[in-house]
């Protein structure tokens, strides 16, 4: 399979704290793009707005993974309708923001993460201007909790803000927007000269890495693996790097990482996964 880029649109994932700023930057963004972009609508998928129609005026956790699904489902829509998305949530566990990736590649389409980084105690100022409508503790939570970029290959952030130092949005925006119509033309030109095998190369690599990452996930699942968690891990990353641009099939992976764990594990994997 060859990744072909058929249509222009893309997905922008903003990833911040609460009160961090990622709405007023996501509704100027929508502007400036729409303004680069004339032939291409910009839909801004916001959860909240989603959960605000599910649960009026209320926060009901039990509902949290039907609007996860909802939001994703949006998306998703949008996309396959040839909109530019903008994902105006807080996208701060890395899953997260691969099951954004996710949704892009299933669909051949760019992915672009902004990473909003303005410091907790500015997020705490800004909030409390607000008459803090988000209670310091579920911002101070997300702090806590946020999965750091740079731990896959996939999840780094394309550029990094902190609004609390920028004067002007739209002149850092327009210098996205230039790096955003740069990926795209790099990417048409590379199709035009014929290095398909650069672009195959890189898939077959992806797919080593997201199956590879999935048969971990799903066999850690089994309490009985627990135990080998940090070997398995380990191995993970020396099966992936010394198989990198073997072109290996898709239905082959999963057989073969199989295969090499219980070899250097000397266990028996009886899971059918």
């Amino acid at each position: 399979m060859i990744l072909l880029l058929v249509n222009q649109n893309f997905l922008i994932c903003l990833v911040g704290l609460p009160a961090s700023g990622k709405s007023t930057f996501a509704n100027i963004l929508k502007n400036d793009l729409e303004k680069r972009f004339n032939n291409l609508e910009v839909k801004i998928i916001d959860p909240d707005k989603i959960r605000q129609d599910l649960t009026p005026n209320q926060f009901n956790h039990k509902k949290e993974h039907i609007i996860k699904k909802e939001n994703l489902k949006k998306i998703r829509r949008e996309l396959e309708k040839g909109h530019i998305v903008i994902s105006d949530d807080l996208n701060y566990y890395s899953s997260m923001r691969h099951s954004l990736k996710d949704i892009t590649d299933s669909l051949n389409l760019y992915f672009f993460i902004v990473h909003i980084a303005t410091p907790i105690e500015i997020c705490l100022k800004w909030n409390e201007i607000r008459g803090k409508p988000i209670p310091n503790l579920v911002i101070n939570k997300v702090k806590e909790r946020f999965d750091e970029f740079n731990k896959y290959n996939w999840d780094i952030a394309d550029v990094v803000y902190d609004l609390s130092q920028i004067a002007d949005l739209h002149e850092v925006i327009e210098e996205f927007l230039v790096y955003i119509q740069k990926k795209i033309d790099n990417f048409k030109y590379k199709l035009k000269l014929g290095d398909r095998k650069t672009n195959l190369s890189n898939l077959d690599n992806e797919n080593l890495d997201k199956i590879t990452r999935i048969y971990v996930s799903t066999l850690l699942h089994n309490s009985s693996f627990l135990p080998l968690k940090k070997r398995i891990i380990r191995l993970r990353k020396i099966y992936v790097k010394e198989n990198k641009n073997k072109a290996l099939k898709e239905s082959e992976i999963s057989n073969s990482f199989k295969n090499y764990l219980e070899t250097n594990l000397n266990i028996k994997i009886t899971e059918n996964l």
